[in-house]
């Protein structure tokens, strides 16, 4: 009996330690299925970050946006828009996250630099579109539409209709739209502010334009 007993539970726990086994490899099994199935469709945010440290370094600084994942073709860019993301705090992710909510596919603009609540101050942030030279979906008004397909879209962290942005965004904004323009031979007129193409006061009534303006006059 006690013999017969011993064999019974030994079987037991043998048949106890399959059942777990094949539940564990089922788990990561599925678990792998499931880590490829997102990892294939990829995060829609995904893209690279420019550190703020090389803002002041020249236009070599920016040498690396050019070098995306889908060749440029010349004359694919006709312009640049430049809005801001009218939150105070603000990440690519949020971005993307907003985006969605709207029904977007992820982060409509190209590219984004931050303020130091979120990401790094004067940090730029190189977007997938950017890197597979895809279409925005950055721009409101009338012409939208040619300007999602046509320009590129810069978003900077900040809502400046109610505070300026930082020096070291305008810094780092003027040193990427100099760099954009000079290596697609993009004409300073056809950097636009969003309020120029749509009814809306994007980039912000604080945005210094005149400012702005002159910054990229200069460096013709």
């Amino acid at each position: 009996m006690k013999r017969n007993a011993k064999s019974s539970r030994t079987s037991v726990a043998r048949r106890t330690r399959v059942v777990w086994g094949a539940l564990l490899g089922a788990m990561t099994v599925v678990g792998g299925l499931l880590w490829a199935l997102d990892g294939a469709k990829g995060p829609t945010s995904g893209g690279w970050a420019l550190p703020a440290l090389v803002a002041s370094a020249g236009p070599r600084s920016y040498e690396g946006i050019f070098s995306t994942k889908t060749p440029i073709t010349p004359g694919r860019w006709q312009g640049i828009v430049i809005h801001h993301s009218s939150s105070v705090v603000g990440t690519p992710a949020s971005l993307d996250s907003e985006a969605q909510a709207r029904g977007l596919k992820g982060l409509g603009y190209h590219f984004v630099i931050g303020n130091g609540n979120g990401i790094g101050d004067g940090e730029v942030h190189v977007g997938y579109r950017w890197m597979q030279q895809k279409p925005g979906a950055h721009a409101a008004g009338k012409n939208g539409e040619w300007y999602n397909l046509n320009t590129i879209g810069i978003c900077v962290i900040g809502d400046g209709d109610r505070k300026t942005f930082t020096p070291e965004q305008m810094t780092r904004l003027v040193g990427l739209v100099n760099s954009l323009c000079r290596e697609l031979n993009i004409p300073a007129d056809r950097v636009v502010l969003h309020r120029d193409i749509a009814a809306t006061t994007s980039p912000g009534d604080l945005f210094p334009q005149a400012w702005f303006r002159e910054q990229l006059t200069k460096a013709r």
